[in-house]
């Protein structure tokens, strides 16, 4: 079975400049992805897309492929989506390959595990599912949520629910960025990786972080270092 990981990682970046190529727990942002792409059991094939020169020679020191993605695929307004299907599109046009699954790595993402990855692909696999996106839950739970009417605060979700305990609330998930998985067929067929039989792989706060700013850049890298996730890769590969 062909397992192709996509890594799309443009150089621009407003939040922070040369982000996926900046120093995070002494390597390069992008080669956590890819490293936990190689050590993966199921993925056969890893892609970075990228129009950066220091991206492709930083990735395919860590053992990805390069596919060169176009300028206007690479401007802040860009799709992730778009950048699969021209991925996809231009290795059936080049090399007539067509993978059995496609596995989107976001860079920006890089607590995942190696199990996160194996995992995710075996609930997709072993399941009647279009897609399978890695989520976590939402905490503080939206439902005690208040909005400001005439000056005065009111609960945006009705009474009863400021009035219940956390562990009564309904769960609530959200994509946390890290891993979506599908076919080509899929993914050409609804422009996403999100359809009416999406299923949800759950993973921890911890894992969750997607680095889009400074912030989230210091408080990634500590929970890397806490949490000991760098011993995690040598320790499953």
């Amino acid at each position: 079975m062909n397992i192709l990981a996509i890594i799309p990682a443009r150089g621009g970046s407003k939040g922070i400049p040369k982000k996926n190529v900046k120093s995070f727990a002494g390597k390069p942002l992008i080669s956590h992805s890819i490293n936990v792409a190689n050590k993966s059991t199921y993925i056969t094939r890893i892609i970075v897309s990228t129009e950066d020169i220091e991206i492709s020679e930083i990735s395919m020191e860590y053992g990805a492929e390069i596919l060169d993605r176009p300028q206007n695929l690479a401007g802040d307004d860009s799709s992730t989506i778009d950048v699969i299907l021209h991925s996809l599109n231009l290795l059936k046009l080049n090399e007539n390959y067509i993978p059995d699954i496609v596995v989107l790595i976001q860079p920006t993402s890089p607590l995942r595990l190696i199990k996160d990855i194996d995992d995710s692909i075996k609930l997709f696999i072993n399941n009647n599912c279009d897609s399978v996106i890695s989520v976590c839950e939402v905490e503080p739970s939206p439902y005690w949520g208040l909005k400001i009417e005439k000056n005065y605060l009111k609960p945006a979700f009705g009474e009863k629910y400021l009035e219940s305990k956390r562990q009564d609330l309904p769960k609530l998930y959200v994509p946390n960025g890290s891993i979506f998985i599908s076919k080509p067929q899929i993914i050409k067929k609804f422009s996403s990786f999100q359809t009416e039989k999406t299923m949800a792989y759950l993973m921890p706060p911890e894992r969750s972080v997607d680095i889009d700013n400074d912030l989230d850049f210091i408080f990634a890298e500590f929970l890397m270092k806490k949490f000991n996730i760098l011993n995690h890769y040598h320790k499953e590969g």
